[in-house]
């Protein structure tokens, strides 16, 4: 936390910084609606939210004390915790808050490419994500299960930049980890002469769980989600999680999860996501990180018993 003086008198202020992601997904406006009921509810305090790569720029940012409190997919949180892929050799030491909602990977393409399944991308050249995104370790995790992680051409860009690129014919395809609907894909749906198509990669999961832990799960994204869509979508489904280092105070702690909880309406009013962020979902062991403290004693207040996967 860092503390300021109040423009025109002399109170002292603590600032909060929310990691967030790009302006293509939900993590940015879901962190910028909570930064201003924060700030709104707690005397003293000024939040904000900053934009990033993703979860594993989050992660990093958080667990070397360069931010307070993050979104990450529980793919990549598990990986931070325990040291491992981006975080080889440094564990960090974060905490969950709250679980909140799962993300969809979306594998995006347009009809007039001809790709109609994910096996056709080997040749092709594709983004990944963003540098820094969760985006990127569950696209790699992907065609990896398929067998053509080798063989695609990749590029790393954010989910607007990936749009962008594919309406100009400079990738043929994209990988995007968000809640639906996701602001970028529903611009790509919205362009007039193409036709989004969404690639079916949900036979990926035993593969990727059967390496990577249980973490993910098959899911559905309907054809109703995004205009231009003739079937539902079979994904991979994995689930996001608010975090904070394990130092962050006990009452702050609280505090956070008291107003947030009280005030889920301001969060759905950017995004429907939102309304699938529920106290009764902490006691399904989803987060395989463990839970601060003072949240499994502010759970427990309210009737819940939060555990993490193990």
């Amino acid at each position: 936390m860092v503390f300021l003086f109040a423009a025109g008198c002399g109170e002292k202020q603590q600032m909060l910084s929310i990691t967030t992601g790009g302006t293509g997904g939900v993590y940015y406006p879901l962190g910028g609606a909570l930064a201003n009921v924060l700030s709104k509810k707690m005397p003293g305090f000024q939040v904000t939210s900053e934009v990033t790569g993703g979860s594993v720029d989050n992660l990093k940012l958080v667990g070397n004390d360069q931010a307070d409190m993050g979104f990450a997919m529980v793919d990549a949180a598990f990986d931070a915790l325990n040291g491992r892929d981006r975080f080889d050799g440094n564990p960090l030491p974060i905490r969950a808050l709250a679980v909140l909602y799962p993300n969809r990977m979306h594998a995006v393409t347009v009809q007039q490419t001809g790709i109609r399944e994910l096996k056709d991308l080997s040749g092709k050249r594709v983004s990944v994500g963003s540098p820094g995104s969760a985006t990127e370790v569950m696209a790699t995790r992907i065609l990896e299960a398929y067998g053509i992680d080798q063989s695609v051409e990749r590029e790393r860009l954010s989910a607007v930049e990936s749009v962008n690129a594919l309406k100009d014919g400079k990738i043929q395809a994209f990988f995007f980890a968000a809640g639906i609907p996701t602001a970028a894909a529903t611009d790509l749906a919205a362009t007039p002469g193409l036709t989004i198509q969404l690639l079916d990669h949900a036979d990926a999961v035993p593969k990727m769980n059967a390496k990577f832990g249980p973490l993910y799960a098959p899911g559905i994204i309907p054809k109703e989600t995004y205009p231009g869509m003739v079937a539902d979508a079979k994904n991979v489904d994995v689930w996001n999680v608010m975090f904070a280092s394990a130092s962050m105070p006990d009452e702050l702690v609280r505090e956070v999860l008291a107003i947030m909880y009280d005030n889920l309406d301001a969060l759905e009013s950017v995004h429907k996501d939102a309304s699938q962020i529920r106290i009764e979902n902490q006691a399904l062991r989803i987060s395989p990180i463990p839970y601060h403290p003072a949240a499994i004693e502010f759970y427990r207040e309210r009737g819940v018993t939060a555990e993490h996967a193990s």
